[in-house]
């Protein structure tokens, strides 16, 4: 394996993880401090949907990056640059 594909994310996808796993990861997200949601508040459950449906219509994806052991969720526009990179 050479260095640079460390820096390459991997996509997770959803359907692969378990429901508790699923609701782990966007949970994590979610909580993050400095997503921003916009001017009206939503309660942890309507957050946590909004980011399932996007992974659902495929507008997000999950993706896991080795050389710093996190897991995030993208855009999936945003996801594809930097695999590009």
């Amino acid at each position: 394996m050479t260095e640079d594909s460390d820096d390459t994310p991997v996509p997770v996808p959803w359907t692969g993880l378990s429901a508790e796993a699923l609701r782990g990861v966007v949970e994590a997200f979610v909580l993050r401090e400095g997503t921003d949601y916009g001017a009206h508040e939503f309660t942890l459950a309507e957050k946590v949907e909004h980011v399932l449906a996007q992974l659902r219509r495929g507008e997000a994806e999950i993706v896991f990056e080795a050389r710093l052991g996190t897991v995030d969720i993208l855009p999936v526009q945003r996801s594809a640059r930097r695999r590009d990179r």
